[in-house]
């Protein structure tokens, strides 16, 4: 979340970068205690936090059942 304004529409990508010079008023000198980072896309191109809880959602690929039919002597 950011804190005050921004610009452009509210669903456009903004771009966060490190400032320059280091700021000295009071409030940029807070300590900040960040618990979560979410990396999911807000634009529609990803839903999930990590490999892991995608391949868990969507299941195994086709590779991966036609090797375990394989390995159990299963002909495709």
């Amino acid at each position: 979340m950011l804190r005050g304004c921004t610009v452009g529409p509210k669903k456009k990508v903004l771009l966060l970068r490190k400032s320059v010079k280091s700021p000295t008023y009071r409030f940029a000198q807070e300590k900040v205690n960040i618990k979560f980072i979410d990396t999911s896309s807000k634009m529609g191109s990803g839903r999930f936090q990590t490999a892991d809880e995608k391949q868990k959602f969507y299941g195994p690929k086709k590779e991966e059942k036609a090797e375990k039919k394989e390995k159990r002597g299963i002909k495709a």
